[in-house]
Formats: C-alpha cells, sequence, structure tokens
C-alpha cells in the first residue's frame, strides 16, 4: 500500500470583488445584515467578458499547483474536477482541463458532492495512489456560482453568500510512511436532500417546462418556489452543519490516534463564519488553528477548502509535519473530513 501527499496547492479568484455595499444597492440588504448572519465582507463575482469560468478558473489554479509541485502535466495520470456548477450539463469540466492543459489522453472524471466534493475528491485520488493504478493525480474544486442566483430581494438570504474561485491540489505517491494523507471519512444523508437544493433544470424539470409554468404564474414571490435558483433552509442546515461538522473532524482524530490538542490547524469548509466559530468554541481551539477566509471569498463551496488550504500554506501557518484537518458538510446532505501530517 502506497502514500499519498499533497505536493503542489494553487488558487485562482476572480479580480471583480462584490462588497456587502454593492449588493445592497439591488437588493435590500446592508453590510450589517450580511456580517451578523454570515461573516462574509466581500466576495469575489465572474465579470461579462472577463473570460473566466468554472473550467478556465480551475485551469489557472491547476497550472499553479503543477508548477509548486514541480510536475509536469504530462506526468498527471489522472484529473479528478468536483463543482456544483460546471460550463455545461455535460460533458464535465474534468475533459475540458485535459484539453487546457494538453495531455494527449489521461482519465478525467467530475465530482458532484457540493460543499464536500473537494474531500469527496480527495479520497479518490488518495485511494487510487494507494492502491498503485496512478502515481499523480491531479485535483480541482472550481465554481461559478454567480451566474446562477437571484439578486433581488426574494434570494437575498442565498445570494448574498455564494462566490466565484477555484483552488487546486496535486497528489503524488510518497515513500515517506506516516506523512501525507492518514485517512479520509466521508457521509451522506440524503433524506434532507430538498433542504440545500437547485432542482431544475434537471432531466425532471427542462427548461421549456419552467419557463412556461413561470409565465403561466406570473412570478413567485417565493424562492422555494422557484427551481432554477438554489434554495436553502438555512437554520436546519445550520443545526445539522455544527453537529456533522464535530462528528467527523471526531471520527478522523480517532481513526489516527489523535486528540484535539494534537490539530496544528483546521480548515473548515467555507460555509458560514458562525458554523466555524462555534466549532472553533466547542472544540476550544485557539485563532491560529483554525483557518477562515468566508470573510473576503464567501461560500466558494468544492473551491473553499482548496482555496483556503492554499492561503494557509502561502502565508506560512502549514510547515512540515503539522496535522492538518479538513472538514465540510453541505447539500445532500454529505459531509466529510481528512486527516493529513504534512
Amino acid at each position: 500500500m502506497y502514500q499519498s501527499k499533497i505536493a503542489g496547492l494553487g488558487k485562482y479568484v476572480p479580480e471583480n470583488v462584490v462588497t456587502n455595499d454593492d449588493l445592497s444597492k439591488i437588493m435590500d440588504t446592508n453590510d450589517a445584515w450580511i456580517q451578523e448572519r454570515t461573516g462574509i465582507k466581500e466576495r469575489r463575482h465572474i465579470k461579462k467578458g472577463d473570460g473566466n469560468t468554472t473550467a478556465s478558473m480551475g485551469f489557472k489554479a491547476a497550472k499553479i499547483a503543477l508548477e509548486r509541485a514541480n510536475i509536469s502535466k504530462d506526468e498527471i495520470d489522472l484529473i479528478v474536477f468536483a463543482t456544483l456548477s460546471p460550463d455545461y450539463y455535460f460533458p464535465g469540466c474534468g475533459v475540458q482541463i485535459q484539453e487546457m492543459l494538453e495531455i494527449d489522453t489521461c482519465p478525467a472524471l467530475d465530482v458532484r458532492n457540493q460543499c464536500s466534493g473537494f474531500i469527496y475528491g480527495l479520497s479518490v485520488a488518495d485511494q487510487f495512489i494507494k492502491t498503485g493504478m496512478y502515481k499523480n493525480v491531479l485535483l480541482i474544486g472550481s465554481e461559478n456560482h454567480s451566474g446562477g442566483l437571484d439578486f433581488t430581494t426574494r434570494g437575498r438570504s442565498v445570494s448574498v453568500i455564494f462566490g466565484d474561485g477555484a483552488g487546486a491540489a496535486v497528489l503524488t505517491r510518497s515513500d515517506h510512511v506516516g506523512q501525507g494523507i492518514l485517512s479520509t471519512h466521508l457521509h451522506s444523508e440524503g433524506k434532507h436532500a430538498l433542504e440545500l437544493s437547485l432542482k431544475g433544470p434537471s432531466t425532471n424539470h427542462w427548461v421549456p417546462e419552467i419557463i412556461a409554468e413561470n409565465l403561466a404564474a406570473g412570478g413567485e414571490d417565493s424562492q422555494e418556489d422557484i427551481p432554477y435558483y438554489p434554495y436553502m433552509n438555512g437554520q436546519f442546515v445550520f443545526k445539522n452543519a455544527v453537529a456533522r461538522f464535530s462528528e467527523v473532524i471526531m471520527e478522523g482524530l480517532k481513526e489516527n490516534g489523535l486528540d484535539v490538542k494534537d490539530i496544528d490547524m483546521l480548515i473548515p469548509h467555507q460555509a458560514n463564519l458562525r458554523i466555524s466559530q462555534f466549532i472553533q468554541q466547542k472544540f476550544q481551539l485557539r485563532d491560529d488553528q483554525v483557518y477562515n477566509n468566508i470573510q473576503r471569498y464567501g461560500n466558494t463551496t468544492a473551491a473553499s477548502i482548496p482555496i483556503a488550504l492554499t492561503e494557509a500554506w502561502e502565508e506560512g501557518k502549514i510547515k512540515e509535519g503539522d496535522t492538518i484537518v479538513l472538514a465540510a458538510f453541505g447539500s445532500g446532505f454529505t459531509w466529510a473530513s481528512a486527516v493529513i501530517e504534512w
């Protein structure tokens, strides 16, 4: 059984900064309201004409990760792409990355696990390397949320939260036993699937049907009734998130004979600063043991953990030998954790 480790990290976010005050000009909201509920001050949005898409942002992050890993694109054995916002309904973004990197041929797969997508993808990459099937895997999390949000007062409870961006990691085989990805832990609970969802367009609800229904109804007032915008039962999601975050973090620590005090850096999915603060307080972690950047980027779903992990590493907050814990919870419901010896 081989060991896998992260050899290189990269991130990309659009240049266009959208502040809470900017949003207050187009919907009934304000900076204090948004910060109190989410901790978010600003986020990045793709701007029309800037050339950014989910795949192209992932490509930009991947190039940085490959350079830092000192691994050629032709050495990549597998591409794993995590997103809820692909450029096309099909094909997925993984094959677009293969084309953009000008790799002759290689397997590419897409992971559709939303907020926990990056850790699910990390687990897939880790297992392929551990079994010896592949040596080098390129893992990307990228999201273009701004293209599909309801920027009216009706949709403010969701639309103020999300931002665009991408993060990437190159995983490679390691000869150092006990260093690298120690374990990953994955869960789901589908009975709550519609509490955080986007129902259409889908094979159950295609675009022509949606348009016809909306015209017939003369427009709706409830965000829940509009299937082509995301819906979130905020309080219910928050309640489940704090419980599952705690469980899956402890599961990872126990699996490796570790305790909370052994965590050098916890990087939670950047869903809501209040969730991160709740977990930090529950585990009695210091500020320097938890990395948050949702204040600057909002929730970038599958991209949030790789963006935060990259920034923490760039800022020198992750060092060799550190115990790093990643944790996420989101739509599905799905949740996951990973324990890494850096």
